[in-house]
């Protein structure tokens, strides 16, 4: 049978992203099929297994329009150069096979931003030269004739696509993130009061983890705001360049002792599990991994409507969602979410929605796309 090559295309690999890491569990899950794994990309940073083949595509750079055109140049004379059998590309290029919607619809994700912009700043960013070219890339892609096929990895942006580009609904596929529930499990109660001692955490304390950099689009003001005047904690995992802003803003509410910026990690399991619940009113996000692996620590999940993955949030259930900027409900949710040491019944609720996301179900919806593409 003949060894089919597949083309992923990424313009910078950074282990820490969320697209790269379903760039790599996909890699993962497809070694022991009957393809040839290749890698279009400006930058790898990540690991590589002997048999993946990496194609750095690297053209010059003059600023943010040269480095995403140049790129799509570059990659799409690559791969029609390497004629690969399925080119499936996370970056907004016309041309490729498969596009993977890992960040959405450009234009939603302004109008979500322009909600917390003054109104001269929101109508700029309408019309700024590097986000027209975003989006006009981005409705090329979605008119090509070659694109076969698009992944989504929610609904909501399912939804969007088909109603800001008219693409055929079939055409669509939501193949959610996949999480691994054995390496993200629960803390047990000594396990979680050792991390508490020695992270400096109050003991009886509800604990909540934020996790995500880029602090403006996953919601840090929004989710500071909802801690000031409850006497919960939030740990925040992540960097952002403005983080002394944030400390400020923590300060002015008064709730500076219980906000803790614990910057990069590389591993965020202890986090999890030292923690009562997810606090991630982001902006506008499809699925967030944070998400699935929070749950799958058994945390309840406080998240935004604009969130993809307000989509595995039952209200009261097993979390809350509501408007990203709407500070009355989330402080009510941080309030209606128990320390674990009280009640783990919502966490355990959490933990069970997501136990379906495995990395083998992933793996048998991607061939089975690929198959259909191929025949």
């Amino acid at each position: 049978m003949k060894r089919h090559r597949l083309a992923i295309v990424r313009q910078k690999y950074r282990p820490d992203g969320g697209a790269e890491r379903f760039v790599s569990r996909a890699l993962m899950a497809l070694g022991n099929q009957n393809l040839e794994l290749n890698v279009i990309t400006r930058e790898w940073q990540g690991e590589r297994q002997d048999d993946w083949h990496i194609h750095i595509c690297n053209p010059a750079k003059w600023g943010r329009i040269s480095r995403e055109r140049g790129f799509a140049n570059a990659a799409r004379a690559l791969w029609q150069e390497q004629q690969f059998d399925i080119v499936q590309s996370h970056e907004r290029i016309a041309g490729c096979d498969i596009y993977r919607a890992g960040d959405g619809v450009h234009q939603r994700w302004l109008q979500q931003r322009s909600r917390i912009l003054p109104n001269w700043r929101a109508k700029m960013l309408m019309h700024d030269r590097y986000h027209r070219y975003v989006m006009s890339a981005e409705r090329e892609m979605y008119q090509s004739p070659e694109l076969k096929a698009v992944i989504c990895n929610a609904e909501m942006i399912k939804r969007e696509i088909v109603e800001d580009f008219a693409v055929d609904a079939k055409k669509i596929h939501v193949i959610y993130n996949s999480i691994d529930s054995s390496r993200f499990i629960p803390a047990e109660n000594a396990q979680r009061a050792a991390l508490r001692q020695q992270y400096g955490l109050p003991a009886s304390a509800t604990v909540f983890c934020f996790v995500g950099s880029g602090f403006e689009r996953k919601g840090l003001a929004a989710a500071i705001e909802s801690i000031a005047g409850t006497p919960a904690y939030l740990i925040v995992i992540g960097q952002d360049k403005a983080e002394k802003r944030y400390q400020a803003l923590a300060q002015s509410l008064g709730c500076k002792e219980q906000i803790r910026f614990m910057g990069m990690q590389k591993e965020t399991l202890p986090f999890y599990q030292l923690s009562d619940g997810l606090l991630l009113p982001t902006l506008y996000d499809p699925f967030p991994n944070v998400i699935l692996e929070a749950m799958a620590c058994g945390l309840p999940v406080i998240t935004s409507d604009s969130c993809g993955g307000a989509e595995f949030i039952e209200q009261g259930s097993n979390g809350f969602f509501c408007d990203a900027l709407d500070i009355g409900r989330l402080r009510e949710a941080v309030m209606a979410i128990p320390s674990l040491e009280k009640s783990n019944d919502m966490g355990m609720k959490a933990r069970d929605k997501v136990k379906d996301s495995t990395p083998g179900k992933l793996s048998s919806q991607l061939i089975s796309l690929y198959q259909n593409i191929l025949d």
